[in-house]
């Protein structure tokens, strides 16, 4: 598993796994029209991406391309929040329950301990028994409201 910097190239080859193996509603916020990969969402996507990663002006958050054996799997990112840094994962259909997560998610804690954050920090659903799984696994406290689920973790 590596982690590629989103760059225009990567984030061609993201949409094409995000296409491939995820629902739009998995991977970016919702957008107009009918559902599944149209058109008009895929022009979301990558408008999404490039807002909150690529362009200088409106980057709020570090993203990398989750690549496995030379192929887009999926996304992670580090989001800054005071004093947290935020991470968030999506993986590919196909690639989830293999470990990659935990693999990802390791990349990013090390990443966040060489900020000057003191928290890091993930939200998930509470039927997302994975990402659950995979943050409690870490040492992160879990706290849940209703169908949300918030994790936290001391970065010392």
């Amino acid at each position: 598993m590596i982690l590629t910097p989103l760059d225009e190239p990567a984030l061609a080859r993201l949409l094409e796994a995000a296409v491939a193996g995820a629902d739009p509603l998995e991977v970016m916020p919702p957008a107009d029209g009918p559902p599944g990969w149209t058109a008009q969402r895929r022009a979301a996507f990558l408008e999404f991406h490039r807002a909150r990663s690529l362009r200088p002006e409106t980057a709020v958050e570090r993203t990398w391309v989750v690549d496995v054996e030379g192929t887009a799997v999926g996304a992670a990112r580090l989001e800054r929040h005071g004093d947290a840094v935020e991470a968030g994962i999506w993986l590919s259909r196909d690639v989830r329950g293999r470990g990659i997560g935990k693999q990802v998610t390791a990349s990013l804690l090390d990443l966040a301990k060489d900020s000057d954050a003191t928290r890091f920090v993930a939200s998930t659903t509470a039927d997302n028994r994975g990402a659950r799984t995979l943050l409690s696994g870490i040492g992160a406290s879990l706290a849940t409201e209703g169908d949300d689920v918030a994790a936290e973790l001391p970065l010392s």
